[in-house]
């Protein structure tokens, strides 16, 4: 379980928490202002427009994280209030794992630009590499399309058919069984260190 890595090693537990965190955060902030700018008034109404991340996760998922290495977010949209409803849903299903990528990329340019810099003796590289590495993970995570991940979003609105199984357990199912393989996890941080390696 990932609680043993705080005895293992307690400083990349405290790395992994801090920056799943922030990316959640950010990633459940970005779906909140692009639902904003579609006509959506709901992240503001229940004060979710806020970098407090117990606002976006809640005690739950960040004690789940804290356990397990798992956690999720949340940002309450109503999709009744976009100009249009399926541009609208795909926008801001769309910026989320988005935000992911854009995270890991500034922080692989961070690792270019500090590798040179004077002042690289005070800045933690592998924090930053951690950093990359973990959000471009939950940018592919979020590409599998099975609800509630994004990608489904996104293709239940070209194709409508998939609609239904938002309202089901499929979705989760389809999950708690993806993340008792060791394969998924290991696969997924794989492919995110080929991206690393290939951009650096």
């Amino acid at each position: 379980m990932f609680l043993e890595t705080l005895i293992v090693s307690p400083i990349v537990f405290l790395r992994v928490v801090v920056i799943v965190i922030i990316s959640i955060s950010l990633h459940e902030i970005a779906h909140g202002l692009v639902a904003l700018s579609q006509g959506d008034d709901t992240p503001c109404k229940q004060g979710h427009i806020t970098l407090n991340p117990l606002v976006h996760m809640g005690w739950e998922s960040l004690i789940f994280l804290c356990v397990a290495g798992i956690a999720w977010g949340k940002m309450p949209i109503n999709a009744s209030n976009f100009r249009s409803q399926r541009l609208g849903n795909i926008l801001v299903s769309t910026a989320g794992p988005l935000c992911n990528l854009v995270l890991a990329f500034l922080c692989m340019g961070l690792l270019k630009l500090l590798a040179d810099s004077t002042y690289a003796e005070f800045f933690s590289f592998q924090f930053f590499y951690m950093s990359a590495h973990i959000n471009l993970m939950l940018f592919l995570f979020n590409l599998l399309p099975i609800p509630p991940l994004d990608s489904f979003y996104i293709f239940s609105e070209i194709f409508p058919i998939l609609k239904p199984l938002q309202y089901t357990y499929f979705g989760l199912f389809v999950l708690m069984m993806l993340f008792l393989i060791p394969e998924f996890g290991d696969g997924l941080s794989a492919i995110a260190v080929f991206i690393l390696q290939t951009v650096s």
